[in-house]
């Protein structure tokens, strides 16, 4: 009974880091028709109000106000900042770059950890940094490894990349804060409330209006409603009863994934030299991700990922 619980709880997890794949084609093609702000205030709207009807939230009579603060700050922050960013890319092809922008989040989230966490890590994490950070320019860039491209397309759009390396700055700060104040509770539909709130002040403040809801964008929505916060969902009963250090290892191959479905959803074609900055940043993150497994053993973290700083489900 109990391997069948740990089997059914690891494929929760398999079908999160899946689900959660197909985010960034997602955001990209609602956004394209709701808008960059309207389309993401309806996500986390709908969003929210799935995660209330689901188990597993945890006590605000229980949670610690500096964490609420703080955490919530960054989770928003987060949030905010991912959807404009897929939405604002001048192309479709664009905005699958930003998304691998947005995944220098877990080599971020063990750098941090050895600031705030204090947690001690092999020399190695150092170049996988480097590692993923090469995989980032590659990927950027359009002439190999020429800083002189990389800084060129960054100008192209400031805006979108600006967002997304925002993203990977706080999500990255964000799970370390979590880790260590949250004291096990999961509040991730009070900051998807939180979120959609900021949102929707945003959007009164814009120039967007919402479309009517045709068929095939309003299916799309309801998709990444659900990929994402089902996700969160199917996370939480993974890491109550699934095989974490595998899922942890898996979700370091998640920008792979979230790359060939966005190529396929999308209809973009994608280089040989953005796949191979590709498997450098997921390369660089592994290699991360090893470097702290012999010092710290897996922890529950109160979002619903592996609470280890380095051991957290890529989101794309």
């Amino acid at each position: 009974m109990f391997v069948g619980k740990a089997r059914a709880g690891t494929l929760c997890g398999v079908a999160a880091l899946l689900v959660w794949s197909t985010a960034t084609a997602l955001m990209r093609s609602c956004s394209e028709y709701f808008g960059p702000i309207g389309s993401a205030a309806l996500i986390y709207s709908f969003g929210a109000l799935l995660l209330l009807v689901l188990p597993g939230q945890g006590s605000l009579h229980r949670a610690s106000r500096s964490y609420l603060l703080a955490g919530g700050l960054l989770f928003v922050t987060y949030e905010v900042c991912l959807s404009p960013a897929l939405g604002y890319a001048h192309s479709r092809s664009q905005s699958i770059q930003v998304g691998l922008v947005n995944s220098l989040w877990p080599c971020l989230t063990v750098l941090f950890s050895i600031l705030i966490n204090r947690q001690r890590v092999r020399w190695f994490v150092f170049p996988g940094t480097v590692l993923a950070l090469l995989g980032t320019v590659r990927v950027v860039s359009t002439e190999g490894l020429s800083l002189a491209s990389f800084l060129d397309n960054l100008a192209s759009n400031p805006r979108s990349y600006g967002l997304a390396v925002t993203c990977a700055v706080t999500f990255a700060l964000y799970c370390n804060i979590t880790t260590r104040y949250a004291r096990g509770e999961n509040h991730v539909a009070l900051f998807f409330a939180l979120t959609a709130l900021v949102l929707w002040i945003k959007y009164a403040l814009s120039e967007e209006s919402l479309p009517g809801f045709a068929p095939r964008p309003t299916l799309e929505l309801a998709a990444l409603v659900l990929a994402m916060a089902g996700g969160y969902a199917l996370w939480n009963l993974a890491i109550l009863r699934g095989n974490l250090t595998l899922l942890a290892t898996l979700s370091y191959f998640t920008p792979v994934l979230a790359a060939g479905f966005s190529a396929f959803w999308l209809s973009a074609s994608l280089s040989l030299q953005f796949w191979q900055g590709v498997v450098l940043v997921t390369l660089g993150s592994l290699v991360c991700w090893y470097g702290t497994r012999s010092n710290v053993a897996p922890a529950q973290a109160p979002d619903g990922r592996p609470g280890d700083g380095a051991e957290q489900p890529v989101r794309s």
